[in-house]
């Protein structure tokens, strides 16, 4: 069955971030525009005021014969409809108040008073450069607002989010056996807590999963030794029948041999599905050295033993005999008589040989492979924190850590 490969999506921290930076670019955007649209609607509203005063006052006097004279300054002009001087894109216009299209700089005003039609311009130009420089200023707050609301928003996640890095670094310091955690007690009573309790619920699950796999395994061990026990009995009781013929003693060898075989097969399951931490003590690397290989040998006749180790060593005893008689067991296997098995403790690690080697073209002789083949005898390893590899053809080598 196909698996969809693992989305790339960015850090935490970083789409807080981003979600800031939009929300400012966002805030100012919106600011300016409504800053920038008041400025250009002010601007309107004082040209239209100062038109249609200037038109009212100069419409009044007219229409009273009184004298009045329309403005010509470099600022504001007024022209009657009919005047020669009235530019003619000017005279086109409907009544009203706009921009003169050609010149943002000047807006126009026509007005119909008692007196005719009349016509005023006025020239904001320090108005529309104002507003140029407002512009830009403008445009310069989006952008610092927005790189400012990013650099807050990186600052204020990290803050937020050290409780959940808090969280993260307790559950990875969770030992590999199962065990009960109090993490909710230090979160808050939020969606955090929330998922404190949710490890904790799940580790209380796992604790309790434990307990009931380790009362199986020792209902199994009881259930499963006494009838090993009895076999074992009635194989030792068969080989000891002094009528029996040279067929049916080496067939009783061969069934004292398979119960022994599963006996040390039974121990070592029981010792690797241990939860509790291995239990370490100082052996004498002789003694240990010596029984391991009595295990390997147990129903074995016709292999000789060499021990060359001395000192002390920091182990659990029964998971290291149980593993290194098992791998000697592998190397003597299908070994006959005038076989030499050599176990020799060197600098930090264990090297058992079953002499003579076997010649490069055999089959199965050589390997390389780390591991020892065996499921059981490999969580053995990784109980012990030691390594095994088949280095060679008929030896192995173990790595003491």
């Amino acid at each position: 069955m196909s698996t969809l490969p693992p989305r790339r999506t960015l850090p935490l921290r970083w789409r807080f971030t981003l979600l800031a930076l939009l929300l400012g670019l966002l805030l100012g955007g919106l600011a300016a525009a409504t800053l920038l649209g008041v400025a250009e609607d002010y601007e309107y509203v004082l040209a239209n005021e100062i038109l249609q005063g200037q038109a009212e006052d100069y419409g009044l006097r007219l229409a009273n014969g009184l004298p009045a004279q329309l403005p010509r300054t470099q600022r504001l002009r007024g022209y009657h409809a009919g005047d020669a001087a009235l530019p003619a894109a000017y005279a086109a216009y409907p009544a009203g108040v706009r921009e003169d299209p050609a010149n943002a700089n000047v807006h126009v005003g026509v007005f119909d008073t008692s007196a005719g039609r009349l016509v005023f311009t006025i020239d904001l130009g320090d108005i529309e450069l104002r507003e140029r420089h407002l512009r830009l200023l403008v445009a310069t707050v989006v952008v610092v607002g927005t790189v400012l609301s990013g650099w807050l928003g990186w600052l204020l996640s990290g803050i937020a989010l050290r409780p959940v890095r808090a969280l993260a670094e307790a559950v990875e310091t969770l030992p590999v056996q199962p065990q009960a955690t109090r993490l909710a007690a230090a979160a808050s009573d939020d969606d955090l807590g929330r998922l404190a309790r949710a490890v904790d619920g799940y580790q209380a699950r796992l604790v309790a999963a434990d307990a009931r796999e380790q009362a199986f395994l020792a209902d199994a061990s009881h259930e499963l030794r006494t009838p090993l026990a009895v076999i074992q009995g009635v194989a030792e009781v068969l080989q000891d029948e002094p009528d029996a013929t040279s067929a049916q003693r080496a067939r009783h060898a061969r069934l004292a041999r398979g119960v022994g075989d599963m006996r040390r097969l039974l121990e070592a399951m029981l010792a690797a599905a241990r939860r509790k931490p291995a239990q370490e003590d100082v052996v004498e690397v002789t003694v240990l050295l010596r029984d391991a290989a009595a295990l390997a040998l147990a129903g074995r006749t016709g292999i000789e033993v060499e021990i060359v180790a001395s000192g002390t060593l920091r182990t659990a005893p029964q998971e290291a005999e149980l593993l290194l008689g098992g791998i000697a067991r592998r190397l003597v296997q299908g070994r006959t008589d005038g076989t030499l098995l050599r176990i020799a403790l060197e600098e930090g690690r264990v090297r058992i040989r079953a002499l003579p080697l076997p010649a490069d073209g055999d089959a199965g002789a050589a390997r390389a492979d780390t591991g020892t083949g065996s499921a059981l005898l490999d969580r053995l390893a990784s109980r012990l924190g030691w390594t095994v590899a088949f280095d060679a053809p008929g030896q192995a080598l173990i790595r003491l850590h």
